[in-house]
């Protein structure tokens, strides 16, 4: 059974969700940008993009983040807590990438490659006004599924930290699936050639 929100935590959700539509649905950045506090500000952590301020924030949704979405793009809720003065998302994010992206992917031309992710967004809210957005993702995942990053070398892990998300019965076999390519992996000798 889940909790009832509260009237102010109601509300300040209802205030989160216009936020999230004007941003998504309509692509308005002034209602945006009305929904948020006098001095707001959005960091996009794994790529340290955002703003500070009114006119950092409306610049960035304008150009870099509202009207540069992938046709496909899509972001599933998995959880939601309302807390506080706080909303906080566990989803995933999904997206074929056939063009420019410079929240996620800035200067790196279009791949033609679908990628899926866990995305975590921390908000915080004074009132009914949105006064910070957090937001994470893991990068490398990102960059691996679109075939900028090789996967042999670093220990990085693709889409199917979003399907474990979505079922954890899947981690057991992803870890041993790890061991396995550890084993088989060639191993450099310690110290250097003289």
């Amino acid at each position: 059974m889940t909790p009832e929100l509260t009237p102010a935590q109601q509300r300040m959700l209802e205030a989160y969700l216009r936020h999230v539509s004007a941003e998504f649905e309509t692509q308005r950045v002034p209602d945006a940008m009305a929904s948020m506090v006098a001095t707001p500000h959005v960091m996009l952590l794994p790529v340290l993009d955002g703003g500070y301020g009114r006119e950092q924030v409306a610049e960035f949704y304008t150009k870099r983040f509202v009207f540069s979405m992938p046709p496909d793009m899509h972001l599933e809720l998995l959880t939601r807590i309302v807390a506080g003065d706080h909303v906080v998302e566990e989803c995933v994010m999904s997206f074929t990438h056939t063009q420019a992206i410079p929240w996620i992917l800035p200067g790196v031309a279009p791949t033609g490659r679908r990628a899926e992710f866990p995305v975590c967004v921390v908000v915080k809210l004074e009132g009914d006004r949105v006064a910070h957005e957090h937001i994470y993702w893991d990068q490398a995942s990102v960059l691996r599924q679109l075939g900028l990053l090789a996967p042999a070398s670093l220990p990085v892990v693709g889409a199917e930290a979003a399907r474990t998300l979505r079922d954890p019965s899947l981690l057991h076999s992803q870890v041993a699936e790890r061991a396995r390519g550890a084993a088989r992996a060639p191993t450099k000798p310690k110290g250097g050639t003289q």
